[in-house]
C-alpha cells in the first residue's frame, strides 16, 4: 500500500503573517495542486505559529531563505524557497509546493524532519543554516 507524502514529525514552526497570507491564497486558488501536497501545506499552515513579519527569527526559514540541510543519505544541499512562479532547480529555487518545499517551510536551524512519498520511500532532513534576507539579526 502506498503511503502519502505526510511530515512523519510535526516539529513546531513559525510563519510570518505575510507569508501565511499568500501560501493561503496560493492554497485556495491552486485547482492543479496536488492533493495530498495540498493536504500537507494546509496542515502545516494550520498549526503553524503566526507571527507578524518583523518577529520571525532569523534562523526560521521563510519564502526567500536560503537553506542548507543534510539529507537522509548525509548529503547537504542547498536552495532558496521561493513561491512556484519563481521556482527553478537548475538555479537552486525550489518552489514551497513541492515535497521538499512544504517540509522546509517554518522549520528552524537544527530542526529535523521525516516525510514519505507517494511511492512509499522515506525521507528526512536537517536544517543546518538558515541565510535570512529578511532578518537583521
Amino acid at each position: 500500500m502506498q503511503r502519502s507524502f505526510r511530515r512523519e514529525r510535526k516539529s513546531p514552526i513559525v510563519i510570518g503573517e505575510n507569508d501565511h497570507g499568500r501560501l493561503s491564497l496560493i492554497l485556495n486558488s491552486a485547482s492543479s495542486l496536488n492533493e495530498t501536497l495540498s493536504e500537507t501545506l494546509g496542515e502545516e499552515l494550520g498549526r503553524a505559529r503566526i507571527v507578524p513579519d518583523t518577529r520571525v527569527p532569523a534562523t526560521v526559514i521563510r519564502m526567500g531563505s536560503t537553506v542548507v540541510w543534510r539529507t537522509e543519505a548525509g548529503e547537504a544541499r542547498r536552495a532558496e524557497l521561493v513561491f512556484p512562479d519563481d521556482a527553478d532547480e537548475n538555479a537552486g529555487k525550489v518552489s514551497v509546493l513541492t515535497p521538499a518545499g512544504v517540509a522546509l517551510i517554518g522549520l528552524s536551524t537544527g530542526q529535523g524532519m521525516e516525510w514519505m512519498t507517494p511511492d512509499g520511500r522515506g525521507h528526512a532532513l536537517t536544517v543546518l543554516r538558515v541565510d535570512n534576507p529578511h532578518s537583521s539579526s
